[in-house]
Formats: C-alpha cells, structure tokens, sequence
C-alpha cells in the first residue's frame, strides 16, 4: 500500500496494542493528510492483521468508521476524516478497534510533526517496533495470553491443539522492521542511496 506523496508534514505515530504486555507497538511515518480509511490500511499492515474484522476509530467521544443503517449504528465517515483532522500536537491520540468480536483495541499516539518529504517515503514506512501480533481469532487480548500460556507448555491440555491451530513457527517475540515495510509495499521497498 503505497500512499503518494502530497506535500503534507509527515506524522510519526506509534501504534500500541492495548493490553498487551510487554506491548506489542510499531512506530511509522504517514503524510498527515491521510484519511481515517487508509490509516486502517496501515495499521492492517503495520500490526500484521489480515483485515478480516470490522473496524472503527474513536476520538474524544467520537466514532469514524463505516455507518451500519441495518443496526441503526452512525459514524462519522472514515473516507473524509484525515488524521491531522483528530491528531493535532504531540501527544494527541486516537483508539482504533479492530475486529469487535475479539475487541483489539490499540492506542494510535502522535509522536511528531515532520517537515513535508521527511525521511524520503515511500509511505507509509515502519521505523521501529516490537513483538509479534497475536494471531486472527485468538479471542482478543485474553485469549492471546492463554495462547501463549499454552504454546509455552507442552503439558499444557491445548498446547498441541494451538501449535496446530496457529502453526509451530509462530513466535510471539518475532518483529522484523524490513520484512514489514515489505508487507506494506507489497514486497518492493525502494532502496535509500
């Protein structure tokens, strides 16, 4: 997901999954312009979800995302809200909800605001992070924990039944700055001279 560049300052933002301990946290660059629905974008990407899930974002009080008439549900429409719209100082944050049913909820911070052109893109780009992101469906923040409980013991009742679910390779540990500017780019990252 390549985001063009539009003259915009540049927001470094650190996303932290809320619950998680030690947190699970990527810290990026985006233009600040960037809508509330690419943003989703980015942090699919960036966290390491498959965009399976319903999503929203809250702000003092205040829901974006996608209305549902169906349930008589109403939000602020995420494909005309911009980030610098919400986000103005360091410091400023925004909570973004991802998959309802399992409640990922993280906190989405403004670290800075960068001169236009900062850094030289593409963006959005990954400058830092830790840890893994729990697997889809793993029963939120929770369940990850139990997961992990029982991934980490093979006495454990569910241990074989999880390393099967979820594969033998998965290591909660694992975050690799290149690998997800790959993912983000889809697999072509422009080299810096």
């Amino acid at each position: 997901m390549r985001i063009r560049e539009t003259g915009a300052a540049i927001f470094r933002l650190k996303v932290t999954l809320r619950g998680s301990k030690p947190p699970i946290w990527r810290r990026f660059l985006v233009p600040s312009d960037i809508t509330l629905k690419r943003l989703h974008d980015c942090l699919q990407d960036v966290m390491g979800w498959t965009d399976s899930h319903l999503h929203q974002f809250e702000a003092q009080g205040v829901c974006y995302g996608k209305s549902d008439r169906d349930f008589g549900i109403a939000r602020v429409s995420e494909n005309k809200t911009t980030v610098s719209q919400l986000l103005r100082r360091p410091k400023d944050r925004l909570t973004y909800e991802y998959d309802f049913g399992d409640g990922w909820l993280h906190d989405v911070v403004l670290d800075e605001a960068l001169p236009a052109g900062h850094g030289g893109g593409p963006y959005p780009t990954v400058e830092a992070g830790r840890r893994a992101c729990p697997p889809e469906d793993v029963g939120g923040i929770y369940g990850y924990l139990g997961f992990l409980e029982a991934l980490a013991d093979p006495k454990h009742p569910e241990h074989q039944d999880m390393i099967e679910w979820a594969g033998d390779r998965f290591d909660p540990e694992a975050f690799d700055v290149g690998e997800a500017n790959l993912a983000i780019h889809g697999g072509w990252v422009r080299r810096k001279e």
